[in-house]
């Protein structure tokens, strides 16, 4: 049964993260725990009264919408794609609000978030994404746009474990539509896979109630089945079975980070989540406040590990002073909702507000 406290968590838990880190982002672990403590940044630092969210967040939004897009037209005209193609077409809505003006001239366009002009902020987008999505962003996995594995595929792909939640797909193929998603625009394999991995993870966690430890150590079970012949597989499982065995020693969330990476790749985004996650796999707070403080992309490791953490704990675990200033939380959370509630309609059972959107 779909768990709506579950869902909300995994949506705004990533944005939690994702604007802690922000405020880092770019910055080395020493001049974080300079200006902030010896804690490190532990509180949002809002501009204008607001904790900024990053492109990591606009395009999870953006993702959501292309599922329920895809849903939707099958649910009402009884046909329709394959899932990325409906992502596809969001993320160049998405591209639009990072390359135009706000509102956008009357025309087509597929997901709804363009209606809102605080989408047309430009929070630091991924070249690879901007990149990929000016030439149409049509990568597959056998026909690759690039040779990126940044991050940039895996932060975006936490409402497709939640989606598939109780739809009866078999987990492979709910992997390998995070992995088409991602490789639209980052074509090398461990551009895509961690983003299967990690949609793994959250669909387990969603469905079936696992815990982190349980979900991690299935979705390393599963991975080498669905791409037996990926030639770089074996570096990310290296990594996430790291990532497992430090999450169990007794040293420095900064030390453990730093033997994983910085984040600016899709594999060593995962592994430092997955660290976090399972470090603190009962406290939010602790968890995503480990995942920003370090050298590399605060942002995207806070992002995911916040998805991790809040689908496990829940909304209700994510303490409130991190919601209260957390930029468009309503739409964060009437995505979370939507994707929860999942479309209703049928060709003769139509809703206003649902079609509207």
């Amino acid at each position: 049964m779909r768990d709506l406290n579950k869902f909300k968590g995994c949506l705004i838990g990533g944005a939690v993260g994702d604007a802690l880190g922000y405020a880092v982002e770019f910055m080395p672990a020493a001049s974080i725990f300079k200006k902030y403590g010896a804690g490190g940044i532990t509180e949002y630092e809002l501009r204008n009264g607001v904790a900024e969210i990053s492109d990591d967040t606009q395009m999870t939004l953006f993702t959501a919408t292309g599922l329920l897009l895809g849903t939707t037209r099958g649910m009402t005209r009884g046909i329709m794609g394959d899932y990325d193609g409906y992502i596809a077409r969001s993320y160049l809505d998405w591209y639009r609000t990072q390359t135009e003006s706000y509102p956008l001239p009357e025309g087509c366009h597929y997901s709804w978030l363009v209606n809102l002009p605080q989408m047309f902020s430009r929070r630091a987008p991924g070249n690879t994404c901007l990149s990929a999505l000016s030439q149409g962003g049509g990568g597959t996995i056998e026909n690759p746009i690039n040779q990126s594995k940044g991050c940039g595929g895996i932060m975006r792909v936490a409402p497709i474990g939640l989606h598939f939640c109780d739809k009866g797909l078999d987990p492979s193929e709910v992997d390998m539509i995070a992995a088409k998603s991602a490789a639209l625009t980052h074509g090398h394999e461990l551009g895509y896979i961690p983003a299967a991995m990690l949609t793994h993870i959250i669909l387990r966690i969603a469905e079936r109630s696992d815990s982190i430890s349980e979900a991690v150590s299935d979705a390393m079970r599963v991975i080498p089945i669905i791409f037996p012949n990926a030639k770089h597989l074996g570096k990310l499982m290296v990594l996430v079975q790291k990532a497992v065995d430090l999450s169990k020693q007794n040293i420095s969330d900064l030390e453990a980070i730093c033997q994983l990476g910085e984040g600016w790749v899709a594999e060593e985004t995962l592994a430092i989540a997955v660290y976090c996650a399972l470090k603190y796999a009962d406290d939010f707070e602790k968890g995503v406040i480990a995942a920003v403080n370090h050298d590399g992309d605060s942002d995207s490791t806070g992002a995911v590990a916040g998805n991790i953490l809040g689908a496990s704990l829940g909304y209700d675990a994510i303490p409130k002073k991190f919601i209260e200033n957390l930029e468009l939380k309503d739409t964060v959370s009437e995505l979370a909702e939507d994707l929860c509630n999942d479309c209703q309609m049928t060709e003769y059972d139509r809703d206003e507000v649902w079609e509207s959107k």
